[in-house]
């Protein structure tokens, strides 16, 4: 699995647009088509909810005040729902603490109407490229927790003895195994995790772990 290499996604980048204003819909949706990208409005967050997504790149341009529930509420809702998108907030009757607000839960932009399309086409593509981050770290993510499953227990043992820093003979004395058997696993766990270097390894547990974030590129 070449990750390092997995520049493109399986589907296009999409942008969601909600909005109960009809002509704010359909003049996003004839923006983003300008520039060639995907949209999908909906009028409503539950008309959002009850639809079928692609997995793709996306982000969502929500507007704030909507009959029912509010862009902000609906923000809340993604977050505890576990969803987790790319959101620009867009109003006509925005103030200091609402966008406050909305930037603290993760907002990439807050934009109050009447706006510059390009304000608004810049904020977008910050959103995807964000979503686009993310979503290949969840795929680092799910590829080092494949790798680290397949070790064995002992393995596992002395991977995480020898990123803390302990010395072949240090693990051996304190696993009560033979030096010559803790360099085979250290072998094992070097192949497994296919990890080119001690360096990599170390990231590579860290990052398991949760203790970094740092940006890898596996092979």
């Amino acid at each position: 699995m070449n990750m390092a290499a997995d520049t493109q996604e399986a589907e296009s980048p999409i942008v969601y647009v909600v909005d109960d204003d009809q002509s704010i819909r359909e003049s996003l949706a004839d923006l983003l088509a300008s520039i060639g990208l995907r949209a999908a409005t909906f009028a409503s967050p539950k008309e959002f909810s009850q639809s079928e997504r692609p997995d793709a790149p996306s982000c969502l341009v929500l507007d704030v005040r909507m009959p029912g529930v509010s862009g902000l509420e609906f923000q809340e809702e993604l977050t505890r729902s576990g969803i987790r998108m790319s959101i620009i907030f867009v109003t006509a009757h925005g103030d200091v603490p609402m966008s406050v607000k909305a930037m603290k839960a993760g907002a990439v932009d807050f934009l109050t109407k009447p706006f510059r399309e390009q304000d608004l086409v810049d904020a977008i593509q910050n959103g995807l490229a964000r979503d686009l981050a993310r979503r290949r770290a969840e795929r680092v993510q799910t590829e080092l927790r494949r790798r680290y499953a397949s070790l064995s227990d002992g393995e596992k043992e002395v991977m995480k003895l020898a990123v803390s820093g302990l010395l072949n003979k240090q693990i051996a004395g304190q696993l009560g195994l033979s030096e010559v058997t803790i360099k085979m696993r250290r072998g094992q766990v070097m192949r497994k995790m296919r990890a080119d270097s001690f360096a990599d390894l170390v990231r590579f547990y860290h990052r398991i772990d949760g203790s970094e974030e740092d940006v890898i590129e596996l092979k």
